[in-house]
């Protein structure tokens, strides 16, 4: 076995020079070399803001500073340790809820994994259902219908849910749900917060300012964070449009029938109720329909001589819509089906060509 010795490096040879780097357009323009001492590098791009994040925490700060103004100031009706009751009550059955969730489908908490901010911003809805109908109910001194009211509204969101946008999401408005069960199962009894007690404590001029503040608010929250409205538009449109139709075609007073956009009920459930980001549409369009839909409910809810038709219209139209959703995905499932049974059936020469 003989080995080879290793040929002599010839060191008049030079080895071929590296193929020249491609540089973009832009580059060219500024001469190759290190960076400069002073020069920054370039600032990352801002992370975008959770708008839906910042909607909720709006909402549930306005009406927690409201429920205080109205304990101290306004005059509301309801003992002011219920609204501590109702706020426990809802984050206890929420959490309890969600952990049951997450165990039958087998995934993780959705207030699990970023410490006690994941669970802040999971509570938000429940805090705002829980004083929304605790404000807007009145049951005297019993404070059971009004916990009635909170867990029907908190449980509807994992039990009532559609296929909307891609994944399952609840479509019945918990505030507005809670109460009109609660009204239906003990209408008897138990009936919508007084109007009074909005300003029965204040003078004139601050019964003047209120409501401007929170059409002010409202309007504001709405617009820079919801995007609904387009949806505010097509309901006060809509209830303008109602009110002519009953007073052309069943004499009903137009300006009894207008009167109601002026009381604090009407602004609350304008701004706060109808707008709610996580059951109403994201178009535009199907904004407006769904606000204008809301309107001629209500009118023919008038017309059949039933109360509280605000709740029992936003109800009703919330129930349509997910309802649609439902049969939308069976429409297109059956057809699925049917274009695969047909496809099967065919020759098998036709399936070829």
């Amino acid at each position: 076995m003989t080995t080879q010795s290793p040929k002599p490096i010839d060191r008049n040879v030079r080895e071929p020079a590296p193929a020249p780097e491609t540089t973009s357009p832009s580059s060219t323009s500024s001469p190759a070399g290190p960076p400069r001492a002073d020069s920054k590098p370039p600032a990352a791009p801002a992370p975008g803001k959770d708008v839906r994040y910042l909607a909720l925490r709006n909402f549930a700060l306005s009406i927690s500073v409201f429920n205080i103004i109205g304990y101290t100031l306004l005059g509301f009706e309801q003992p002011a340790l219920w609204p501590f009751l109702a706020v426990f009550s809802a984050y206890a059955i929420d959490l309890a809820f969600e952990t049951l969730s997450a165990w039958a489908q087998r995934r993780a908490p959705r207030f699990r994994g970023r410490g006690m901010r994941g669970v802040y911003e999971f509570l938000l809805p429940a805090h705002i259902t829980a004083l929304a109908v605790n404000m807007l109910l009145y049951a005297n001194n019993q404070f059971w219908p009004v916990l009635f009211g909170i867990s029907v509204g908190v449980t509807a969101k994992h039990v009532l849910q559609a296929p909307v946008g891609g994944r399952m999401r609840h479509y019945m408005n918990p505030s507005n749900l809670g109460i009109s069960v609660a009204l239906l199962c003990f209408g008897s009894w138990v009936s919508v917060a007084p109007p009074y007690q909005f300003g029965e404590n204040i003078n004139s001029l601050f019964r003047i300012a209120i409501p401007v503040i929170l059409a002010t608010a409202g309007t504001v929250l709405n617009a820079k964070l919801t995007g609904k409205i387009p949806l505010i538009v097509g309901w006060l449109g809509g209830f303008v449009i109602q009110a002519v139709l009953r007073h052309e075609l069943f004499d009903v007073a137009l300006m009894a029938a207008l009167g109601t956009m002026t009381g604090t009920a009407f602004l609350l459930f304008t701004n706060y109720m109808i707008t709610d980001p996580g059951t109403t549409p994201v178009k535009p369009r199907a904004q407006f329909m769904f606000g204008a839909s809301t309107a001629m409910v209500y009118g023919l809810l008038m017309l059949l001589n039933l109360v509280y038709t605000l709740f029992f219209a936003l109800t009703i139209v919330c129930a349509i819509r997910g309802l649609s959703v439902w049969i939308g995905v069976l429409i297109a499932k059956r057809r699925s089906v049917t274009e695969s049974a047909a496809a099967s059936n065919r020759p098998r020469g036709a399936q070829e060509a």
